[in-house]
């Protein structure tokens, strides 16, 4: 099925020599109450039937190997979709993934990384999708994200606002209104 090695990560360990072929993601495993961070190389599958748990995802995040893959930016900047023509397409696909298998040779941001797990509690994710300027959700013909992936983060969203998890970051302006009211004199 998939070849798999095994690296430990440790902060002495710097650089890894994983050949470009490989994809690369972390792995987080519980042994003697201690959380452990393994880097684990393996060959791209495209099984996604199996569920990440949330909590993995949250870890994942905070890790080296997510830094290093992502180079601290948003998962959706060094996305590129593939088109025909000069211009892109106005829609995203509706999917990439058709029977838990990914169905496409460039899958969204969010289907490529399984250890991306669009939930509310998950706000250091969802947050990488709301634009610092607006505070509006950020469209999936900027971010190329699937439809699909698009409406579970918009859901996802919508709820982390509802249950407080994620704020309104509306900026106070103080206004002179004796510049608009008429003159007295």
């Amino acid at each position: 099925m998939f070849s798999c090695s095994i690296l430990k990560y440790s902060s002495n360990l710097t650089k890894f020599n994983i050949p470009k072929t490989i994809f690369t993601s972390s792995v987080y495993r519980q042994q003697s109450n201690q959380d452990e961070v393994v880097l684990e190389t393996r060959e791209i599958t495209k099984d996604r039937t199996q569920a990440i748990p949330v909590e993995t995802s949250i870890r994942y995040l905070k890790s080296a190997a997510f830094e290093k893959t992502y180079e601290g930016q948003p998962v959706w900047v060094l996305y590129r979709r593939n088109h025909k023509g000069l211009f892109p397409p106005r829609k995203t696909r509706k999917t990439c993934i058709r029977g838990g298998q990914i169905a496409t040779g460039n899958p969204c941001p969010i289907c490529r990384d399984e250890y991306l797990v669009l939930h509310e509690h998950n706000t250091d994710l969802l947050k990488q999708f709301i634009s610092k300027e607006t505070g509006s959700i950020i469209g999936y013909n900027k971010t190329g994200l699937c439809q699909k992936k698009h409406e579970e983060l918009v859901v996802a969203i919508k709820r982390a606002y509802d249950r407080g998890l994620l704020t309104y970051d509306v900026p106070f302006r103080l206004y002179d209104y004796s510049e608009y009211s008429p003159k007295s004199h």
